[in-house]
């Protein structure tokens, strides 16, 4: 049992996925775990074929030195039109999504109400290699992995709120009368 930074209020509503020490760019999962968090499981599905198939970018927010400016990342309000197609990042993303959802399924959980509740990426230990420079010396060639983990979560559906009466106001003098208690 692994455990994760988030811990649910109701587990029995809830599905778990992660993965650790993955070979995919850090920078990219978080921008793609930022976005989806909080979207609808299937709509974040859809989201990552879109993104697979080069129809829409994923919106770089944070990490945006030297990040292209696409006419795609408008569909999202990116700042900047800055966005990406980070594929690799975004097949394992979409492995782990479909592996929560399963999760969900196996838990016997309704697919089309769930919720991308809690989506984290984390740096993992860099891979060191080694490059070779000019005048025999030798540079650091690291690669910047990733561990992630999603938690989604089934929404019931949404209760209306009740009718309360016609408020009464009160002036902030007689709100200040009502405070003070009188003693003795």
């Amino acid at each position: 049992m692994v455990r994760y930074s988030v811990e649910p209020d109701v587990p029995e509503k809830t599905s778990k996925s992660r993965g650790s020490h993955l070979r995919i760019h850090f920078k990219h999962c978080r921008e793609i775990a930022h976005h989806t968090a909080g979207m609808n499981a299937q709509k974040a599905l859809k989201f990552c074929d879109e993104v697979l198939a080069f129809k829409t970018t994923v919106p770089f927010v944070r990490y945006t030195g030297g990040i292209g400016h696409h006419a795609q990342a408008k569909q999202h309000k990116s700042p900047g039109n800055a966005g990406r197609w980070p594929v690799k990042a975004m097949q394992v993303y979409k492995d782990l999504l479909s592996n929560a959802v399963a999760n969900a399924e196996t838990k016997g959980l309704d697919g089309t109400l769930l919720v991308i509740t809690h989506a984290q990426c984390n740096r993992a230990p860099p891979g060191r290699r080694r490059t070779y420079r000019a005048h025999g010396r030798v540079g650091k060639y690291a690669s910047q992995p990733a561990h992630i983990e999603i938690i989604l979560t089934e929404k019931s559906d949404a209760v209306e709120k009740a009718d309360e009466g016609p408020r009464v106001k009160i002036s902030k003098k007689m709100a200040a009368r009502r405070r003070f208690i009188k003693i003795g």
